[in-house]
């Protein structure tokens, strides 16, 4: 994406005027760095004409400082010895451009987290401060004078996962006029959000929340909704991508199939179902829920008589339209978008993983979700409160908190987030049903942030939910009882509570299937396991990968509330894309010496964004601009030296550690 090349003579010998500016960052490095002092050696370094120091050099007045001392010094480079490059080098860069200096000739020497923040002797980090500008330096005079070309954008979006994320996004999306490729794995859309049956602090129906947006995204002319399909593959870059999406046999043909559920009641195979917390069953050919949308029913083939074993066929029988399609097949499609968000959601821990707490051994140790299913008038008993093992009315229910969450050695180290708020809500609702029950929460903490949260957890206590602080450490059954072992953190006393049933709040995890379409799609993976983010605070919804955004509790734990926020953010950042008819990217890509390559394909192997191809009739290796990260792989893999990176060659390396070893 870029029309220069790298220079080919000794920019040195020619004398590059450059100017050096340190800004003091307040106290960030003037706290440590004598900022007098590193001003009067860079001063010193060979080519610099101008040297100053101001407060803030990002600041209108330090950028000003810039531009008229590139005018009056006639400045051929700028550096700017601040903080890192990923904050600010676009703000030095339009600063240069607007004194007419080509952008790509402002290089940044980061003193402040490479220096100040690392080193304590005010001594040591004026030395290394020096050294870093005098290096900076001496490679900046190897630039050279970059001009960025544009690729033209395809202004359509992929969404993947159809969760309240990828539904915020994609009526977002779709509202401002651009056509929206909706992907969701599961037979209809909602996601988690379909299984909860209030939402906190309100109470209100999440179907009654839902359920409008839902049908606003179905009647949206400009989303095309896919459910039962995955991503399979993502090539091309930022602008233009290549999808390859798989719609999975359904074995029901949705466009003649009107939804009338006679098939599902005459098939006579069951198995658990995973939408109800396998507290209740479905059929063979099920719908996730009554309520689904789209309402059209899918046949499973494990539990299928049928295509298991070549019997039954009732659904076929009966299907007045016949819709039942027993030979269908997968679909390849072939998609082209300009950008790509993923809503791909959270799964709860593994039972095993948490399996002290007794879950998938004791009977009547559910989940939390598990609990919303038996709230939900459409769940396994009907909105009625009943133990799974027989059907009675719980007199005492235990919830435990942070079950898996806040523990490096049986789950996760982090906070998930929304439990202590869920758990609040649930122990309000049961109480509101069963009065005369009793309600105890265990907790390590009570974390109620938000607006309307901590009022929500008062009125939970009193309408007469008990909290006992203290960590479960054991769960098991005794006759018709369960027993949960804690203490008491606050009393410093052990606690046995017996209950009829048990609620876990479980730690949120990200989507086993999200986290494998992001290492397949190279998008980074977080310390915590969730996707990441390009800066959390500055980039909290866009990736290292160009052209892709996160939206939801892909990226980490959150509410509903945040859930939206964040979806509706990724929307603007990629409607933000779509109003540019070209894009410009980065001019500092990788440059082939035909000359010097000899094909060996070494580049093509190590380049994780498949920039570099090499030319099977050529021999040569050729770089797609619009691919290339910059990232150096490729030039550091080559073994004949024919690979470099504009404005980062070998020789102004060569040049910067010279400058400090001599």
């Amino acid at each position: 994406m870029s029309s220069a090349t790298e220079p080919k003579t000794d920019q040195r010998s020619g004398g590059p005027r450059v100017g050096v500016f340190v800004c003091h960052c307040g106290i960030n490095i003037a706290g440590t760095v004598n900022i007098p002092e590193l001003v009067k050696r860079a001063g010193n370094v060979p080519g610099v004409v101008a040297a100053a120091d101001y407060q803030y050099c990002c600041s209108d007045p330090g950028q000003n400082l810039i531009r008229e001392t590139i005018a009056k010094e006639r400045l051929d480079r700028v550096v700017v010895a601040c903080c890192s490059p990923t904050l600010h080098e676009k703000t030095f860069r339009k600063t240069c451009a607007a004194a007419g200096l080509n952008p790509f000739l402002c290089e940044i020497a980061n003193i402040r987290e490479q220096c100040a923040w690392v080193t304590k002797d005010k001594d040591e980090a004026t030395d290394k401060a020096s050294d870093i500008v005098a290096l900076t330096v001496a490679r900046a005079t190897y630039d050279a004078p970059l001009v960025a070309t544009g690729v033209p954008v395809k202004k359509r979006a992929l969404v993947v996962g159809a969760g309240i994320a990828g539904i915020q996004v994609s009526l977002d999306i779709a509202n401002a006029g651009y056509e929206v490729l909706l992907v969701e794995k599961e037979p209809s859309v909602g996601g988690h959000m379909s299984q909860i049956f209030a939402t906190f602090p309100s109470l209100e129906l999440g179907r009654s929340i839902l359920v409008p947006k839902m049908m606003e995204m179905l009647a949206s002319p400009g989303i095309r909704l896919m459910t039962y399909s995955e991503v399979e593959k993502v090539s091309g870059h930022i602008g233009d991508f290549k999808v390859r999406i798989r719609r999975k046999a359904r074995y029901v043909d949705p466009e003649a199939c009107t939804g009338c559920g006679l098939c599902v009641t005459a098939c006579p195979a069951t198995t658990k179902s995973e939408f109800d917390r396998n507290l209740a069953e479905r059929k063979a050919i099920y719908l996730l829920d009554p309520q689904a949308l789209p309402g059209k029913p899918v046949i499973d083939p494990e539990t299928c008589f049928r295509m298991r074993r070549g019997e039954c066929g009732a659904c076929a029988e009966i299907c007045p339209e016949n819709a039942v399609k027993y030979d269908d097949e997968d679909e390849l499609l072939e998609e082209t978008v300009g950008a790509i968000v993923l809503a791909t959601g959270y799964q709860l821990i593994d039972q095993e993983q948490i399996a002290l707490y007794g879950i998938g051994r004791v009977q009547d140790v559910i989940d939390g979700m598990g609990f919303e299913r038996l709230l939900s008038a459409t769940g396994p008993t009907s909105g009625e409160i009943r133990r799974p093992s027989d059907g009675k009315v719980p007199k005492k229910v235990v919830f435990v908190q942070c079950v898996g969450s806040r523990d490096q050695f049986h789950g996760v180290p982090y906070c998930s987030k929304i439990c202590c708020m869920y758990t609040a809500k649930n122990a309000l609702i049961y109480k509101q049903r069963v009065p005369e029950g009793e309600a105890t929460v265990c907790y390590i903490d009570v974390r109620t942030p938000g607006k309307g949260a901590e009022e929500f957890y008062r009125a939970a206590t009193e309408s007469g939910v008990k909290y006992v602080r203290g960590k479960v450490s054991k769960v098991f059954r005794t006759a018709d009882k369960i027993v949960v072992w804690s203490a008491d953190t606050l009393a410093g006393e052990k606690v046995e509570l017996e209950a009829d049933m048990v609620v876990l709040a479980s730690a949120l995890v990200p989507s086993r299937s999200g986290v494998d379409l992001a290492r397949q799609l190279k998008i980074q993976i977080g310390a915590s396991g969730f996707l990441a983010e390009a800066h959390p605070k500055l980039r909290p919804v866009e990736t290292l990968t160009g052209g892709f955004y996160l939206a939801g509790t892909c990226q980490g734990p959150k509410d509903i509330l945040e859930t939206v926020v964040q979806s509706s953010a990724a929307a603007a950042k990629v409607l933000a894309l779509f109003g540019q008819d070209k894009l410009y990217g980065e001019p500092t890509v990788a440059l082939v010496d035909a000359e010097v390559c000899v094909g060996c394909g070494n580049c093509e192997k190590t380049c994780a964004y498949e920039a570099v191809k090499v030319d099977p009739v050529l021999r040569v290796a050729v770089v797609t601009e619009a691919l290339c990260a910059g990232c150096g792989a490729c030039a550091v893999s080559c073994p004949s030296g024919a690979v470099s990176h504009l404005n980062f060659s070998k020789r102004g390396y060569c040049a910067a550690i010279e400058e400090v070893v001599k």
